[in-house]
C-alpha cells in the first residue's frame, strides 16, 4: 500500500478537531498523526510528528492561525497548509493566510452542529489530497508585483476579445502576482475562475482589487464584460457570457451541474471560445486535476491562444501538465513570466489583424 498522507488538525475547539480528524480517518489514503488546539501548539506538534499537510483554524488563542503560519515561514518549514475556515468570521484572515502561504480554503459550516460539519467531509478530503501534491520547494511566499507592470500595448478599438484565466491549488497566490502587473489600460476584460469555497470569492476579488490597477469584482450577471475589468467567477455556480443592450455581459450559469467543480475552467473557456472565438488569451495556472483541457480544446478550436503555467513554478502542476500533455498549450511559462507573455499574445494579435485571424 502506498504511504499514507500524514494530517496535523489545527483547532481551537475540541469538537471540530474529533470531527475534523473522523473524515480524515475514514479515507484509506489519509492519517491524522496529531492535532493541536492553537497555534503555539501546533508549532510543536509540527517540530515532534513532521506531517505532510495541515489543517488550520484561523481564529485561536495564543497565536491564531496566521501567527502559525507566519512562524512555520521563518523557521524555514514548507508544509502544505489548508485552511479551515468560516467565511463570515475570518473572511479577512483567510485573504491574508493566503498571502502567508496557505494553498487552498474549506469553509467551515456557520452551526458547528454534528449534522452539519460532516457537509464539507469531500472538500476537506479533496483539499487535503491536493495540497499534498504540492512541492515543498514551490511553497513560498509570492514574489512581490506591486513595482512591478508590464508595458502596455496598442490593440485596435474594435477588436473583440478575452483573456480566460483558470486556477486551483496554489491559483490564489499566482493570481494575486499575475493581476496587479497588468496595466491600468489594459486593453481586453479579464475573466477568472478558481477554485475556492462559497463565500470567499467575494472577499478575493475585493483583496485583489485593493492591489491591481484594473477593476475586480466578483461577477453578476448581467455584469458588463469590458477592458479595464477583471471578473471573478462566484463559487458555485458557472461563469458564462452572453449579449446584452451595450455589448457582452456576464451570465452566471447553474448548468452543466455534473463534473468535480462549479464554477470550472472548462465551462469559461468553451463559453469564452464560443463568444469571443480567436479573441480569447486562455491561462491555465497552478492546480491538481485536469479542469481546463476539455475548454483547453474547444478554445483552440475556436482559433484562442493557450498559455499555461511552467512546472517549475506551479505549487501543483495538475491543471497545466493536462493541457500541455492534450496538445493544447502555444506556449509554456513560468508564472514569473506569465504577465509579459499574455502582452506578446496581445502584440502578435494585433500584427495579425488585432482579431486573432
Amino acid at each position: 500500500m502506498d504511504k499514507k498522507i500524514r494530517v496535523l488538525v489545527v483547532d481551537d475547539s475540541a469538537f471540530v478537531r474529533r470531527a475534523v480528524s473522523r473524515m480524515l480517518e475514514g479515507t484509506p489514503d489519509l492519517e491524522v498523526v496529531g492535532t493541536a488546539r492553537d497555534g503555539l501548539d501546533a508549532l510543536e506538534k509540527v517540530q515532534a510528528l513532521e506531517p505532510d499537510v495541515i489543517t488550520l483554524d484561523l481564529i485561536m488563542p495564543n497565536l491564531d492561525g496566521i501567527g502559525f503560519l507566519r512562524a512555520l515561514h521563518e523557521q524555514g518549514r514548507r508544509i502544505p497548509v489548508v485552511v479551515c475556515s468560516i467565511a463570515s468570521e475570518g473572511g479577512e484572515k483567510a485573504m491574508a493566510a493566503l498571502d502567508a502561504g496557505a494553498v487552498a480554503l474549506v469553509q467551515k459550516p456557520t452551526a458547528l452542529a454534528l449534522d452539519t460539519i460532516y457537509e464539507i467531509e469531500a472538500q476537506i478530503v479533496a483539499q487535503v489530497r491536493g495540497a499534498a501534491q504540492a512541492d515543498p520547494a514551490r511553497l513560498r511566499e509570492p514574489p512581490d508585483a506591486a513595482a512591478q507592470t508590464v508595458a502596455p500595448v496598442e490593440v485596435p478599438a474594435a477588436a473583440a476579445g478575452l483573456v480566460a484565466v483558470g486556477a486551483s491549488t496554489g491559483g490564489p497566490q499566482a493570481l494575486r502576482y499575475l493581476l496587479p502587473q497588468l496595466p491600468a489600460d489594459f486593453p481586453l476584460p479579464v475573466a477568472v475562475v478558481v477554485h475556492m469555497p462559497v463565500g470567499f470569492t467575494g472577499l478575493f476579488a475585493e483583496h485583489l482589487d485593493s492591489v491591481c490597477a484594473l477593476t475586480v469584482v466578483e461577477a453578476a450577471d448581467g455584469t458588463p464584460v469590458s477592458p479595464g475589468t477583471i471578473l471573478v467567477a462566484p463559487a458555485g455556480i458557472h461563469l458564462k457570457f452572453r449579449q446584452g443592450h451595450n455589448g457582452v455581459v456576464a451570465a452566471l450559469d447553474p448548468e452543466p451541474s455534473q463534473g468535480l467543480h462549479r464554477p470550472s475552467v472548462d465551462v469559461l473557456f468553451e463559453a469564452a471560445a464560443e463568444t469571443f472565438g480567436a479573441g480569447v488569451v486562455g491561462v491555465v495556472l497552478t492546480g491538481m486535476g485536469d479542469d481546463g483541457t476539455a475548454g483547453a480544446k474547444r478554445l483552440k478550436e475556436a482559433g484562442g491562444r493557450l498559455l499555461a503555467e511552467a512546472e517549475a513554478s506551479c505549487v501543483v502542476y495538475g491543471m497545466p501538465r493536462s493541457v500541455v500533455e492534450a496538445g493544447h498549450a502555444d506556449r509554456v511559462v513560468p508564472l514569473e513570466e506569465m504577465p509579459r507573455a499574455i502582452m506578446e499574445e496581445l502584440e502578435a494579435r494585433t500584427a495579425r489583424g488585432g482579431d486573432g485571424s
